[in-house]
């Protein structure tokens, strides 16, 4: 039986992310983010060839500093980042259909729609990297924190599988979203979209535009999604260095990404079913690594499994989902 002193006192986190690479990290981060506002600050219409052409460029990024990682730090550093890379990338898949419920909901017009993704991300950023040091903190209280996380994650895959099993569609209700309102309340809004600025001055006031609160509104979830995503990849690796970059990673290549999957989206319907498995077999993973520290006897599961697990189910709902599509498409052919 291990010292129950022991167990309330967590030893420091190790983090391969010294003060150089986090430095290097930051300013390339800043740089590429700084890059996409100049790219996007006249509105235009993506096309189908720039928005594949920016997703290409954001899958090589990762892929390339996962060589790093390897060479680097190890082999099982390096698997680490790849599992919670892929965690992440699944998950932001469901944000992007979040987001294109936004923007239809406040009819962003296309123009514009990646300035609002632009934000959005740096938002989602900003949150992730508070997230981030508040979950390390959590960490270093003690073993207790993988339970918390563990259940946290557990009680989100039910809720996402109830509301799948359940045939539940996801709706945005922007009357609802108490950012919106607050807003409303204190500056007038403008009825019809002012290009890209985010105010206007009209009738001697300042007021904002729709943009502004197509913004606020893609910020507000991006609160929401942090909650899940921080936990689920500190069920991966438990070095904040990795969480983050994993985070920026999958971020980064968003906006692009929306453009290409912007049609396809709606056909992967069993999605959420496999999202909920994921954050639920993450979850569960957390919670044996907390038991494993109480009971030694208990079996962990390693992070390579984890990698399968979570490879095999995105592959099985895509072809689960392109078949369920097929026999609608029939049906309504025979019908």
């Amino acid at each position: 039986m291990p010292d129950p002193t022991a167990l309330m006192t967590a030893a420091p986190l190790e983090t391969i992310g010294s003060p150089h690479l986090w430095a290097v990290t930051v300013a390339g981060l800043v740089l590429l983010l700084g890059a996409d506002f100049v790219l996007t600050r006249r509105p235009h219409e993506v096309r189908m060839r720039e928005a594949v052409g920016w997703s290409v460029f954001y899958l090589a990024l990762p892929l390339l500093f996962g060589v790093y990682v390897w060479q680097a730090y190890g082999g099982g550093v390096a698997v680490e980042f790849y599992t919670g890379y892929v965690v992440e990338k699944s998950l932001s898949v469901d944000n992007l259909f979040v987001f294109m419920l936004l923007l239809s909901a406040f009819a962003v017009p296309r123009v514009l729609a990646q300035r609002v993704l632009l934000y959005g991300i740096v938002g989602a950023l900003v949150l992730r990297a508070v997230f981030i040091a508040l979950g390390a903190a959590v960490l270093q209280s003690g073993t207790w924190a993988f339970l918390l996380f563990g259940g946290i994650l557990v009680v989100t895959a039910w809720k996402i599988l109830r509301d799948a099993v359940g045939g539940r569609e996801q709706k945005v209700d922007i009357s609802s979203m108490r950012s919106v309102r607050l807003l409303r309340r204190f500056m007038p809004v403008t009825d019809d979209y002012r290009g890209s600025r985010l105010t206007v001055r009209e009738g001697g006031r300042r007021a904002l535009t729709p943009l502004a609160l197509a913004i606020v509104a893609v910020f507000a979830t991006d609160i929401v999604f942090a909650v899940d995503s921080v936990p689920a990849v500190y069920g991966v690796t438990e070095d904040p260095f990795l969480v983050f970059v994993t985070n920026a990673f999958a971020l980064l290549g968003l906006r692009a990404l929306y453009f290409v999957l912007l049609g396809v989206l709606e056909k992967l319907r069993h999605l959420n079913h496999g999202l909920g498995i994921i954050l639920g077999f993450i979850g569960l993973k957390l919670v044996l690594h907390w038991a494993h520290g109480v009971w030694s006897w208990v079996p962990e599961i390693p992070t390579l499994a984890s990698l399968g697990v979570i490879i095999v189910v995105l592959t099985t709902v895509t072809i689960t989902s392109v078949y369920a599509n097929r026999r609608v498409a029939a049906a309504q052919r025979d019908g």
